[in-house]
């Protein structure tokens, strides 16, 4: 791999502004050397004709002669940077913030000089650049250093009190009330110092302890945002400044969150130290191009000076990050090195990655080999004019699109975190996933195709289109493969032990268990964004309704449908599918309500819109009438639109007329411009296929179900588009 696509592809993508534009000095440096030729072919005409090139040989003599003395005084640095053709000055800015400025001595004497003159301009702005950010993170690092020092003495002397209160709990009889010693549920804790002038003496560990910072420490409750906390805060908020106590509940708590913090901040280190080295290799990389351009020998010169300025000499993040390795292991891991170590420097288990590109490869395999299978049989079988194909279609079919569903978003989410990946986009820092707990394309493959393999063993298993005409109805341990497989994917789901992805489980079931809870949690982007993709699974929410009908009142046993004449089942129809709307909708007032920011009232006036629309096209699919027609056109119209003008200009940053791209946005993240205007085209197209439920199109050659289901896969290709332009967006 070339060194530019390795640099790019290391670059953490938070800070992709802040490293050496590496490309564009490349490109600038081709510009030179095509200059340099030209100025060789016109010299070589000259010569030819006999015209004068006195100044010509001039030149080069004098190139000889300084490259002759170079070459004898090697060991002699004084006279080198005297005969160099590139002189290093360092400057300082008030003497706060010191800059870099390269002259070129041969700018007036050379033919191209002043292109070169130009380029020491270039790379000099780009080294300051590097400079001044990296002296910037280091001191908000050496920052919170300092601050995580600090918590981590609050926490010994919490240690000590919680060791304290579990001897006087021994001691205490039954005349104590539990709500003296149990913690608020719900509350978030903090360690806070009353006494702001303690100082503390450092020795070698980042994190001294003195029992004197018993007296400094107190632990108080904040409002946390939990239902619980939230209703209890409204109903006895006198209480909510209470004091916690130092008991051992507590003390896992804060250790837990500690914990995480020092790793969040050992990660930032290695981040910032990789950003230093590559930015180095870079300007080294670049350097030799243009000795090797200009025939010049000035690399190590420059080089000189970028290894001694603040960037390549500083050396306050290698003993920064060993004194945090020190904590870490001896307060967190009981001085086992190689555990903490291992918490702090996961590594990837190769083993484990070939294991699931092997797994992912068979299933893969089996699906499509189910997929041909189902095929044939079905034409070998001539199942599509059998008698039962109707019913079986308005039963059963809507029991496995469910399935279908679900394993075409998963697909495409994979597909998302692939082209995330490709193009730098940090997304497990997006939606804060556990380091080392973020799932690939690949292990999303795996679940995805393990779906679908069980699905299509079921339909193949239960393809029976004509009932026992002894006992007039269907084999019952057939019939319940679908609801078999339901069962098992939601065992799985919650299953406790540590097996497929229990991190991811547990993640995905709090998320949703946050947006089902809405707006009693704090929203996170994790928590918006499933919300978002549940509101493009609307039909996936009716089969599930259509499972608890279809079973529930044994109607399954002769595979007949008797829930769209009850009214409870019309009336849930329509709810089951405002149900996600109305979550992003209450998220959207939660937010609005913290953050003070006007963009989340009109988003939450577009799901607003968004649930008439849906509402309204669902009445009028149960019950007809042009009345329900007008409304649901109308309202479906104004929803369209007003939420394709939110994806394009909103969430993707699209559509801008003064911008250096026409029509799209400033920076790109995928290099060709079509790939932004197709995503735009059928964004719109996509966004006006409600069309298909108030025009009443049907096709001919496809059943009813078929056309629905066909629908309801364009909403989930276009929520795939749309998440990967909005996420992209965020770090554009």
């Amino acid at each position: 791999m070339k060194f530019g696509k390795e640099y790019a592809s290391e670059m953490v993508p938070e800070w992709q502004e802040a490293y050496m534009d590496y490309n564009n000095l490349k490109t600038f440096l081709k510009q030179i050397q095509w200059i340099k030729q030209r100025n060789k072919q016109a010299a070589a005409a000259a010569a030819a004709t006999g015209q004068p090139a006195g100044l010509t040989r001039a030149l080069t003599l004098y190139r000889a002669f300084s490259g002759l003395i170079q070459r004898q005084n090697q060991n002699h640095p004084a006279i080198s940077d005297v005969e160099s053709s590139v002189l290093v000055n360092s400057v300082n800015n008030n003497g706060s913030q010191r800059y870099y400025e390269t002259t070129f001595l041969m700018a007036t004497t050379e033919d191209g000089g002043e292109y070169e003159q130009e380029f020491f301009k270039r790379i000099d702005n780009e080294f300051n650049k590097v400079d001044k950010f990296y002296r910037s993170k280091v001191q908000e690092v050496m920052a919170e250093a300092d601050t995580l020092s600090k918590q981590m003495d609050a926490l010994i002397a919490f240690r000590l009190k919680a060791l304290a209160f579990d001897q006087q709990q021994l001691l205490l009889d039954s005349c104590s009330t539990p709500d003296d010693h149990q913690q608020q549920p719900g509350a978030s804790d903090r360690i806070i110092f009353e006494d702001e002038t303690y100082e503390k003496q450092e020795e070698e560990s980042i994190i001294p302890a003195r029992l004197d910072i018993l007296n400094h420490v107190k632990i108080h409750k904040t409002l946390g945002g939990t239902p619980y906390s939230i209703i209890k805060g409204f109903v006895n908020s006198p209480n909510q400044n209470k004091q916690m106590t130092f008991n051992n509940d507590n003390l896992k708590k804060v250790e837990k969150q500690l914990r995480r913090a020092f790793i969040q901040f050992y990660h930032k280190i290695t981040l910032l130290k990789s950003y230093s080295f590559l930015n180095t290799l870079a300007f080294s990389k670049i350097m030799k191009k243009y000795d090797k351009i200009t025939s010049r020998r000035e690399s190590k010169s420059y080089m000189n000076m970028v290894d001694n300025s603040y960037l390549g000499s500083s050396d306050e993040l290698t003993k920064l990050m060993e004194r945090v390795e020190a904590a870490f292991i001896k307060h967190f891991t009981n001085s086992n090195r190689r555990k903490g170590m291992n918490i702090l420097r996961p590594k990837a288990n190769k083993k484990q990655t070939h294991i699931v590109s092997f797994f992912t490869g068979l299933l893969a395999g089996c699906t499509v080999a189910l997929i041909l299978a189902l095929i044939l049989i079905i034409r070998a079988r001539d199942l599509l004019n059998k008698e039962g194909k109707n019913q079986y279609m308005e039963n059963m079919f809507p029991l496995y699109s469910l399935f279908a569903f679900t394993v075409l978003h998963v697909l495409i989410y994979a597909g998302n975190i692939y082209f995330w990946k490709r193009y730098r986009v940090n997304y497990p820092f997006i939606f804060g996933f556990k380091q080392g707990t973020e799932l690939g394309y690949m292990d999303v493959l795996l679940v995805s195709f393990g779906i679908a393999a069980l699905a299509l063993t079921s339909v193949l298993m239960n393809l029976d289109m004509e009932m026992d005409p002894r006992t007039h109805d269907y084999k019952a341990l057939t019939e319940l493969l679908p609801l078999g497989l339901v069962l098992l994917v939601i065992v799985i789901m919650i299953c406790p032990l540590n097996i497929l992805y229990r991190s991811s489980r547990f993640f995905v079931l709090s998320c949703l268990f946050h947006c089902i809870c809405a707006p009693l949690y704090k929203v996170t982007l994790q928590d918006f964004f499933l919300a978002d993709q549940l509101t493009s699974q609307v039909q996936a929410f009716r089969s599930l309704e259509f499972y608890i009908c279809y079973y529930g009142w044994g109607d399954y046993k002769l595979r007949q449908n008797t829930c769209k004449t009850n009214d409870v089942y019309n009336t849930f129809y329509i709810i089951v599918a405002v149900v996600p709307y109305w979550s992003r909708f209450l998220q959207c007032l939660r937010r609005l309500y913290e953050e003070k920011d006007r963009m989340q009232g009109y988003n939450a006036v577009k799901y607003l819109m968004a649930i008439i629309a849906i509402s309204s096209r669902s009445v009028y699919s149960l019950y007809m009438g042009m009345g329900w027609k007008i409304v649901a056109g109308l309202s479906s119209a104004i929803a369209a639109i007003y939420s394709t003008y939110w994806d394009l200009v909103v969430d993707w940053g699209l559509l801008q007329r003064h911008s250096k791209n026409r029509w799209l946005r400033d920076k790109l993240l995928v290099p060709y411009k079509t790939v932004y205007f197709a995503a735009m085209v059928l964004n719109v197209l996509l966004r006006f296929a409600w069309l298909q439920t108030v025009l009443d199109i049907e096709l001919s050659f496809l059943h009813k179900e078929t056309v629905i289901t066909i629908f309801a896969s364009l909403e989930i290709l276009r929520r795939g588009i749309w998440n990967f332009f909005r996420y992209s967006f965020i770090f554009n």
